[in-house]
């Protein structure tokens, strides 16, 4: 089992195009891209924190499954790994530039990847490029 779990705010913030003024929007967008996009993924978890969480319901919704974090993105990410490496899942890639985050992904078990890999594979429309 192959997991992608994405730290939306640090996804959506590394887009300059005014996400600030609107980030519930600029979460359903980050959705709606990731449910059209193959990523090569059993699993793709996409985690909200704060307003973004007005972006989108908890769940599963078009491959994509949307986590609301309580409080912390990052607790709540390193939650999410945990559990699926617990579950047995073999690769857990988070897609964050957080340095303090990739370093509590790694001991819990996952790796993790830039969101440049994540935005270079994005397409509204889910064309492979």
């Amino acid at each position: 089992m192959r997991v992608l779990v994405v730290d939306g705010a640090n996804v959506t913030g590394s887009r300059p195009d005014g996400w600030w003024r609107d980030r519930a929007g600029a979460a359903g967008r980050l959705h709606g891209e990731l449910a059209a996009t193959s990523l090569g993924y059993d699993e793709v978890v996409l985690v909200l924190e704060g307003k973004a969480r007005a972006g989108r319901p908890a769940g599963p919704e078009g491959g994509v499954t949307t986590v609301h974090a309580p409080g912390s993105g990052d607790d709540t990410i390193v939650d999410v790994v945990r559990a699926r490496v617990g579950a047995g899942a073999h690769d857990v890639v988070v897609v964050t530039a957080d340095r303090g985050l990739r370093t509590r992904v790694s001991d819990a078990g996952g790796t993790s990847i830039g969101p440049s890999w994540l935005l270079e594979r994005l397409r509204p429309d889910g064309d492979p490029r």
